[in-house]
């Protein structure tokens, strides 16, 4: 084997590896099942810029145990020794403040200025030619773990505001991203992170590089880390924005026998009692699997990947209908880490395999057709047969060529356990597709936790958690201390000089407000026609989907009300409430019959509706009418208790102009008409276009789908 051939001379490797830190994490060996897991963790381990893994799984599938156990394999690295070089400075050490970490001392096109500053300091300005004299250490590589509460300067760094006040300038403080430079930085629970926050991951590990433009702040540092995240579909979607920027995308949930959960339990169980004698015991499989990790990292730079190999990844892509180039991209690194990670530097079959499995299988849409068209390019040293001739001066040549077969048969002999160039049939088989049950497909994913849109959130300066600071307005309700401080350390000097006697001066332009955000529930409103001969059937439709939809309201705050609308006016028979007790008693009774004053239900909605939004509580408002449209009943009549000449009012007009307010007062509306479509007027449908809604025609609307159609319109609107 070529990785047995690159063992040989590299007996320090494990006295390097010894340097780790005396804490065990569980050992990736040890680890029961989740094969393909391991796999792909193991190769973003080899390449950091492959684009990360993303785990998703149920409560304790061991998700962490698997990202952690990966980052005791990855070897130390050499960062410059930031404090020896402080300590050989004389003079003015404060003014010197680093704004990277875990800087590569070959690396200098790294380093930031200060950084430079402090070597020309030291060195001298030749210290190019004196790499070897830059102070340095040997460290554990970072494993840094994103809070989920963390805030924007926390995450790419801030003015450090106590160093600002002493030295009267702004001075960069690094946050979590610089941190993790070189190693590990892993996201439990990405789907319950702020949008804004996720986003700034991505970008920043995408382009390797922190770009922070904040607090009058403008500089960058490079951010090369191993991203790897978690999610438990059953506690919140995931983007799919964000599923597309990995890589892989794996399930930790695996199917296992009574043996192999005993063995799990076995295993924690003596892990816990001692970590060390634990790592001791898997001491050897961990070092042999670390040290095929940092050969499989130089051998990286030398593997090749034919133009015809990339082909076959590429027709993959296509024929599972996979949008954008980054399953193809993803797939071209993936099959060249997998080439390292065996030792070879030729990419081949089994690594486009591999490729296909990972990468564009999850990605795939649709199954290729059975008449499809395109056929695996042939391997490299393929040749098409010579062309066939009846003359008699041909028969030498067909003799040299008989000659040459069987040459290269009598070669071939040896050779027969050799792989391939490229797979001789494609994965994505139109007839039978075997997908590992590790893989997570991404249609599955959506299916699973429903629409990918997050639900809205509000923005305010009084309640919810602290985002960002922000210039104020008037008024500050609250202060955001942090950033005023940093918005007044750089001026601290000059305006002691004015007042002496003060310590920290703090002006009115300094100031900052918090800005602060909050989950908002949605107000989902039924607006039910309790008139005519079907009323009684609507009312106990509109009843079950109450009940239906406070049972999942709290997790998401929804709340729900019904407004009935019978005789001369609606009533608002259940306010906005998440209580499934209160809803139930208020429901008991249910009047039904009389006209369908239409015109004050849609007021009423309206009322409740803005009612709610003040509060600051809710995000968004539905209001489901259950209805055909045709209200006989004037708004004058409803609002003034006397009757009034119908003749006089065009009552269709003013049901159509009460809808066409809907939109301005952010209310969506949702039509759903229960009459069959031969008696159906077709007035529901001008009703919902009036209020820029939806419509639907269901005649036998249970409560279960009026239930699901109000669900669908909160993630849709």
């Amino acid at each position: 084997m070529i990785l047995e051939q690159k063992l040989n001379g590299k007996e320090d490797i494990k006295d390097l590896m010894k340097k780790k830190d005396s804490f065990r994490a569980f050992p990736l060996a040890a680890i029961t099942g989740h094969s393909l897991l391991k796999l792909s963790l193991l190769l973003a381990a080899v390449d950091p810029s492959l684009g990360g893994v993303i785990i998703a799984g149920g409560r304790g599938t061991g998700k962490s145990v698997l990202a952690r156990g990966l980052h005791s394999l990855i070897p130390p690295i050499e960062i410059i020794d930031n404090e020896l070089i402080l300590e050989k400075l004389t003079d003015n050490k404060s003014s010197f403040r680093p704004i990277s970490r875990n800087l590569d001392p070959t690396k200098p096109e790294e380093w930031d200025k200060n950084i430079n500053q402090l070597i020309t300091k030291i060195i001298g300005i030749d210290y190019l030619n004196q790499i070897e004299s830059i102070p340095s250490k040997v460290v554990q590589a970072p494993f840094i773990q994103v809070p989920i509460g963390i805030t924007e300067d926390r995450l790419v760094g801030s003015i450090d505001v106590s160093a600002s006040l002493n030295t009267g300038e702004q001075v960069f403080q690094p946050g979590v991203l610089a941190e993790a430079h070189r190693g590990v930085l892993y996201v439990d629970d990405i789907n319950l992170l702020d949008d804004g926050i996720v986003n700034l991951i991505l970008e920043a590990t995408g382009r390797e590089q922190n770009n922070i433009e904040r607090d009058g702040l403008s500089l960058s540092h490079p951010c090369r880390s191993l991203l790897i995240a978690t999610y438990n579909p059953e506690e919140g979607a995931l983007r799919d924005h964000v599923l597309d920027r990995f890589a892989i995308v794996l399930s930790a949930d695996q199917s296992i026998d009574n043996n192999q959960r005993v063995e799990i339990t076995k295993s924690v169980l003596s892990h816990a009692e001692n970590n060390i004698k634990f790592s001791e015991k898997w001491s050897e499989d961990s070092d042999n699997l670390s040290t095929q990790l940092i050969l499989a990292r130089q051998w990286l730079k030398d593997v090749k990947i034919t133009k015809e190999q990339i082909t076959y990844l590429v027709n993959e892509a296509l024929r599972g209908g996979v949008e954008g180039h980054r399953s193809e991209l993803f797939a071209v690194k993936v099959a060249k880490a997998n080439a390292a990670l065996r030792g070879d530097e030729n990419v081949n079959s089994d690594d486009l395999k591999v490729a296909v499995r990972l990468v564009i299988l999850p990605r795939a849409t649709q199954i290729p057709p059975q008449d499809d068209n395109i056929q695996p390019p042939p391997p490299e040293d393929q040749s098409p047969p010579p062309p066939q001739s009846n003359n008699e001066d041909s028969e030498p040549e067909s003799n040299e060529n008989e000659d040459n077969q069987e040459e290269e048969q009598d070669n071939s002999d040896g050779e027969e356990d050799s792989t391939p160039d490229i797979p001789e049939e494609f994965i994505l088989d139109p007839e039978s597709c075997m997908v590992d049950p590790d893989l997570l497909l991404f249609s599955s994913a959506k299916s699973k936790s429903g629409n990918s849109g997050s639900r809205s959130v509000i923005l305010s300066q009084s309640r919810g958690r602290y985002v960002r600071p922000l210039i104020p307005r008037g008024k500050v309700k609250r202060i955001a201390v942090d950033a005023t401080l940093r918005a007044a350390a750089p001026y601290q000097k000059s305006r002691r000089l004015k007042n002496p006697n003060k310590t920290i001066i703090i002006e009115e332009n300094d100031f900052r407000a918090k800005l602060l955000q909050k989950k908002a529930g949605a107000l989902v409103i039924f607006l039910v026609d309790a008139s005519g001969s079907m009323a009684l059937n609507r009312m106990q439709s509109a009843k079950g989907a109450v009940i239906r939809l406070l049972t999942e309201a709290y997790e998401n705050r929804d709340e729900v009300a019904l407004i009935p609308f019978r005789g001369n006016q609606a009533e608002v028979l259940l306010p906005p409430t998440r209580s499934i007790t209160a809803a139930k008693r208020r429901l008991e009774t249910m009047p039904c019959g009389g006209g369908s004053p239409l015109a004050h239900g849609l007021t009423q909605s309206a009322k409740v509706a803005k009612n709610a939004l003040s509060t600051g509580d809710i995000g968004q408002v539905i209001v489901v009418g259950i209805t055909d449209g045709r209200g006989n009943v004037p708004l004058g009549t409803s609002l003034a208790q006397a009757e009034v000449n119908e003749k006089d009012v065009d009552l269709k007009q003013e049901v159509l102009d009460i809808a066409a307010k809907f939109p301005m007062l952010g209310i969506k509306l949702l039509i759903i008409d229960t009459e069959r479509k031969f008696i159906a007027s077709g007035f529901g449908k001008e009703l919902a276009e009036a209020a820029q809604g939806k419509y639907v025609q269901l005649p036998k609307a249970t409560d279960k789908t009026i239930a699901a159609m109000a669900l669908n319109a909160i993630n849709e609107f």
